[in-house]
């Protein structure tokens, strides 16, 4: 019965363990599946994301070993969602701010839950990238057949007419307008550059320059003159403090897209010539957003409600029929929908991912100390016998490695050190649009932004995993040198002292006096001084000679054992000249 018993207990446990391997890789794909349709199908995101949260319970259920980790930046996130909460009891409606709170709050939280607790391992990281970068790629396709085969954007009012007559085209791609694609643009130039300058391959190189390229060809056919001017800020301001080389690829590229389109050069230079009517407005919606604050400093104006509350303000439309969703200023938007204190929350949240991806750094590894026979002596045959295998080893043929796998199989340590070079630089681009433009009220463009927030978070707590496990190694090395050290000066000390006294020192061979042994000395005195010279007194010599010289040729053999091999030879071959 016992045995049968612990027969369904195994089988129990096997299944268990079966199950949590397919719960984890139906986790991680679901995160996957999110980061890929974020861009293409956004509800497909929300259904992938919510699917992915409810395997994620079952999995911290089943899975012992799996457990709820704090992310760096919790305290901040939970305060942002309170008070924000606590905002819609301002909203003139307040229903319909409590409806748009839980359903685009709720989603952005359940991302960086999703991604924070799933993304622990560098193999995970890498496949999010690659289901993003491939996502991009689709993105910038579609943008291009948009330009190449036209969209006329004048009755959509992203354009003004009078201003700028030849400009008809502005791609969107799968986004809702051209401003909200140029934003995601800029953040994907910016995570190709990381890559890009870390990737250490020239393949890897070409397919990233190419990628990069790409995307800022289609950045230019969206005419966004703040997002174009907002990557050529971050990428240069890189150039000049890191590598002058990006700097002047970037005024080449620059230049060149400048000369080929006269229309984008026209549009770029209206930002320091003239003032057109989408300038004129968001000032006018700076100003009119700045008064609300003011009229509602500490839980501002409700949760989504600012297209609710701007026509109390508005002195500029004058009663046109637009909406005003946004203030088009993403610092004056938070601080008049949810209050000061919200809004400091979230940029407290803000620019401190940005201070996490910016603290995570990543570097190559140091060897792994193997313990071998040759690890404690590193002279003699030993090196010999360890350079012939290293120079054997290095001299085989190595197996032949294709393209596609020198491009994707990228060392976990470059491929982390590219992110948390480039997540920095993507961010600081969100922080730069968000001066005229408020992307984040994007639905998918916040989603994004929430998982790469979750993806620094999990990237620092890998650099912070790493510096534990290589100080784990440095104690090893640090007790290993110690011990050999000893080891050498113990038998420096053995090879200069005398053999017989050191050996009986250090292995406590000279036998200690007793009372026995002292009666046997007393004894022996005793009978020499009356001069007895009987045959007990012959044996008992007789038997203390032969037992010290059986203890000296113990002691004699132990000590050529901790000989050194060269010296150990070198007596033998002095004996055998002596038997000669």
């Amino acid at each position: 019965m016992d045995e049968h018993k612990d027969m369904v207990e195994l089988r129990k446990e096997a299944a268990r363990l079966r199950y949590s391997a397919y719960l984890k890789n139906w986790t991680e794909n679901a995160l996957y599946a999110e980061a890929f349709l974020l861009a293409l199908w956004p509800t497909g995101a929300t259904i992938a994301l919510l699917a992915g949260v409810a395997l994620l319970l079952v999995r911290f259920r089943m899975e012992k070993d799996f457990n709820f980790r704090h992310l760096p930046l919790d305290v901040p996130v939970m305060l942002f969602a309170l008070l924000g909460a606590a905002s819609i009891i301002m909203s003139p409606d307040k229903g319909f701010s409590f409806y748009n709170y839980y359903n685009l709050v709720g989603v952005y939280l359940l991302t960086y839950f999703l991604a924070g607790q799933v993304l622990r391992e560098g193999r995970q990281v890498r496949m999010l990238l690659a289901v993003i970068g491939i996502a991009a790629c689709l993105v910038i396709m579609y943008g291009f057949y948009q330009f190449l085969f036209g969209i006329d954007t004048a009755s959509m009012k992203w354009v003004d007419g009078e201003a700028f007559p030849e400009l008809k085209k502005r791609v969107f791609s799968t986004w809702e307008n051209p401003n909200i694609l140029a934003g995601y643009l800029d953040i994907m130039a910016c995570l190709a550059m990381g890559q890009l300058v870390t990737c250490g391959n020239r393949d890897r190189r070409i397919v990233i320059g190419v990628f990069l390229l790409a995307a800022v060809a289609c950045l230019a056919m969206t005419y966004a003159r703040g997002a174009c001017l907002v990557l050529a800020v971050v990428l240069a301001g890189y150039g000049v403090l890191k590598d002058w080389r990006i700097l002047l690829t970037c005024v080449g590229v620059a230049g060149a897209l400048l000369l080929l389109d006269p229309v984008l050069y026209e549009r770029m230079l209206s930002i320091f010539t003239k003032v057109d009517t989408s300038t004129e407005m968001r000032l006018a919606f700076w100003e009119s957003t700045i008064a609300m604050i003011q009229d509602h400093p500490f839980l501002g104006i409700g949760w989504g409600a600012f297209y609710l509350v701007y026509p109390e303000y508005d002195f500029y439309m004058q009663g046109a029929p637009i909406l005003i969703v946004h203030a088009h200023n993403m610092y004056l938007n938070y601080a008049a929908e949810i209050g000061l204190p919200g809004a400091l929350a979230f940029f407290w949240f803000f620019f401190g991912t940005i201070y996490l991806a910016c603290k995570a750094k990543f570097s190559m590894p140091k060897p792994h100390l193997v313990i071998t026979p040759f690890t404690l002596k590193d002279e003699g045959a030993d090196k010999e016998l360890a350079d012939i295998s290293a120079t054997i080893e290095a001299s085989m043929p190595q197996p032949a490695r294709q393209f596609w796998h020198e491009i994707f199989d990228v060392e976990e340590w470059r491929l982390l050190s590219g992110l948390s070079l480039g997540l920095p630089l993507a961010f600081i681009s969100i922080a730069l649009n968000g001066l005229t433009d408020h992307l984040l009220f994007n639905i998918p463009s916040s989603m994004f932004f929430w998982l790469l927030a979750a993806t620094a978070a999990a990237v620092f707590l890998m650099q912070e995993e790493n510096e534990e496990a290589e100080g784990d190694k440095e104690r090893k090395v640090t007790l290993l040198e110690t011990v050999k050290a000893k080891f050498e000066a113990t038998m420096e000390e053995v090879m200069k002292a005398k053999p017989e006294e050191k050996l009986e020192e250090m292995l406590n061979l000279k036998p200690e006096e007793t009372p026995e042994t002292k009666t046997e000395a007393a004894s022996e005195g005793k009978m020499e001084s009356d001069g007895e010279d009987s045959a007990q007194v012959k044996e008992v010599k007789e038997e203390k000679s032969l037992e010290g010289e059986e203890e000296l040729e113990e002691k004699l053999k132990l000590f050529e054992k901790m000989k050194k091999p060269e010296e150990r030879k070198d007596g033998e071959a002095d004996r055998e000249e002596g038997k000669d």
